[in-house]
């Protein structure tokens, strides 16, 4: 494991009777992706102030590489920053604007226009060294906004939601354009955003932010298949959330009586899951098999027969609506990959749900 060259211990922030941040610890690794996700108000850009200096905290500490930076200016932290509204100056060619942070640190003008143009090439972008920042369409912008940024080599940069401004498919783009800079570059980079498949598709680690305070901190697969709270759970990605009480635990697997009266197995990676214990059955639905009729009773997993109210294709895939008579809340949702060829569906008809033990995840309610 890399050694860490951002260490963040104990640090808060509030404002009056309003914790903005509670106390927190957190180490990134030195050329790590690290992603800041949450809801709005949950402290992800308030984190992200505090490590860039843009805000004080009202305790704990923040070091990079090393050094105690935690009152310390923005220009003491060896940080770049990139920023959703680009930050261009508009009367500097793109070339100017890149070369000044060089210029404010008296970078040699021979070794300031060789890294610019190193920059440049490496947002595959030299051929707009003397142009505008209006000359630029919105994805080119952003790239000069983190050719700025990664100019002077920065060990840390921060992004706060640079892609927010960007249609889906630009957006797309400019990620695929990110990672691979990340990979060159092994700068260590903390991200903001609110959207879980950028998250998903990014980072390395994902720290999963609500109310202030860390909800679960783990890879992208730890948190999707692994969340420790229904709040997880129910913030990345879509899934089914199922009432229900544990009746018998051997190692991660348990076994639970869903609300209605269905026996079924799970995974429990909480210790605090044991018998008697409410809990929630997490099932995702792209894992739930769809049967026409009642499927065979399994004793690797669970099923449920329920009656189909909905059906939405949303491009790639296909999500069914239906309702249980095990579930009176919000009905299921299971997904496939639509196919033009593929099975289908009526409304009102009865289908059967089956799912692997592996699937199904019980999580203390």
């Amino acid at each position: 494991m890399p050694a860490s060259n951002l260490q963040i211990t104990g640090l808060c922030k509030r404002y009056g009777d309003f914790v903005a941040l509670a106390p927190i610890d957190l180490d990134v690794a030195q050329g790590e992706f690290l992603i800041l996700l949450g809801p709005s108000g949950s402290g992800k850009t308030t984190l992200l102030s505090l490590i860039a200096g843009l805000a004080q905290p009202d305790d704990g500490q923040v070091r990079i590489n090393g050094v105690d930076v935690t009152y310390g200016a923005p220009y003491e932290r060896d940080i770049g920053m990139v920023f959703q509204n680009y930050a261009l100056f508009p009367h500097m060619t793109v070339a100017e604007n890149i070369s000044f942070p060089l210029q404010m640190r008296r970078t040699d003008a021979k070794k300031t226009r060789e890294k610019v143009m190193q920059a440049l090439e490496m947002v595959h972008l030299p051929h707009v060294a003397e142009r505008y920042p209006r000359e630029l369409s919105g994805g080119q912008q952003q790239r000069i906004a983190l050719a700025r940024c990664m100019v002077y080599r920065p060990s840390i940069i921060l992004m706060d939601e640079p892609l927010g401004a960007l249609d889906k498919k630009l957006r797309d783009q400019m990620q695929l354009e990110i990672k691979r800079i990340h990979r060159d570059l092994g700068t260590t980079i903390v991200y903001v955003t609110h959207d879980q498949e950028e998250a998903m598709t990014m980072s390395d680690r994902i720290c999963l932010m609500n109310a202030g305070s860390i909800a679960q901190l783990g890879t992208p697969a730890d948190l999707y298949f692994r969340p420790k709270s229904v709040f997880v759970a129910d913030f990345l990605g879509e899934s089914n959330l199922l009432d229900a009480v544990v009746t018998g635990r051997s190692g991660d697997q348990v076994q639970i009586s869903v609300q209605g009266g269905a026996n079924v197995n799970a995974m429990a990676y909480d210790p605090v899951i044991r018998d008697g214990r409410p809990v929630k059955l997490m099932l995702r639905p792209q894992n739930l098999q769809i049967h026409d009729g009642p499927p065979a009773a399994s004793i690797n997993g669970g099923t449920l027969s329920a009656k189909l109210t909905d059906i939405m294709v949303t491009g790639s895939m296909t999500k069914l609506y239906l309702q249980s008579h095990i579930s009176d809340a919000a009905p299921l949702v299971a997904a496939f990959p639509t196919n033009r060829l593929g099975r289908q569906y009526e409304i009102g008809q009865t289908l059967g749900l089956s799912w692997l033990t592996a699937d199904a995840v019980a999580i203390a309610g």
